[in-house]
């Protein structure tokens, strides 16, 4: 695949995509959102994690201000190009790590918690900047956040748009980890590697079940993850996970 506005590698069942405009602090473009959704929506069968990361000095700055489809419509650029590409990541097959190597603001901050894991080094930051200017948060902002940290919180970073610091969105449930920023590249190729050799069913359906448990009842979740154990325990992974436990080895996961 040939991209203009992000990189795209893949290497030992690890695809990183990088956003790359760094001369804008990697601002979303249409180009940009639609070759994410490309990328994403296309992955070859050797890939089992993804890892979303920025160019340069910082993560993402959200919308590029100047892009010609937000002067159209704002609403038409959320609903035609911000949708698919957060449903690309929320139906994507692997898990994707969302390797923030410094400011996510505005789309660019909802486009990282929309990953399944969210990794940042300690410089880096979070802010809802929409009022800014004059907006509501999106990109599934107002979705995401909530149920990450509560109202109380949700309301204080959007309302004040003030950055929340890597630490303290560890502290708040909002982000996985914040690594020192001279370990932060060794270390989310670590957690990559893990994933990538991991059962990678498996952790789609921990995906499904813990989307579902926030709108269904305890008998609804209980039925859903029976299903799901159902379908897991029939994995070639599974008979391998219990060989390994039994033999006292290493398991050896190929994501089927």
């Amino acid at each position: 695949m040939s991209f203009e506005t992000i990189l795209f590698a893949i290497e030992d069942g690890v695809a990183t995509l990088t956003l790359n405009r760094p001369q804008l602090m990697n601002a979303l473009s249409s180009q940009m959102r639609r070759e994410i959704t490309e990328a994403l929506t296309t992955l070859p069968p050797e890939v089992r994690c993804v890892v979303m990361t920025g160019a340069g000095r910082g993560f993402c700055s959200g919308q590029d201000l100047t892009d010609r489809s937000v002067a159209t419509s704002v609403e038409a650029t959320l609903r035609d190009e911000y949708e698919p590409m957060l449903r690309a990541m929320t139906d994507c097959p692997v898990p994707i790590i969302a390797a923030v190597n410094g400011v996510a603001a505005g789309a660019g901050a909802n486009l990282a918690l929309a990953a399944d894991v969210v990794i940042a080094t300690e410089s880096a930051s979070f802010i809802q900047a929409f009022t800014r200017i004059g907006l509501i948060p999106d990109a599934g902002g107002t979705f995401v956040i909530p149920r990450a940290v509560g109202n109380a919180r949700a309301m204080g970073m959007m309302l004040f748009a003030e950055p929340v610091s890597a630490r303290q969105a560890v502290e708040w449930g909002l982000i996985w980890e914040a690594l020192p920023d001279e370990a932060f590249a060794e270390g989310v190729a670590a957690r990559a590697r893990h994933l990538a050799n991991g059962p990678t069913l498996a952790y789609r359906a921990i995906r499904e079940a813990v989307t579902q448990s926030t709108q269904n009842d305890l008998d609804s979740q209980l039925a859903l993850e029976a299903r799901l154990q159902g379908q897991a325990g029939s994995t070639r992974d599974f008979m391998e996970g219990v060989s390994a436990f039994l033999e006292k080895r290493p398991a050896t996961f190929t994501g089927a």
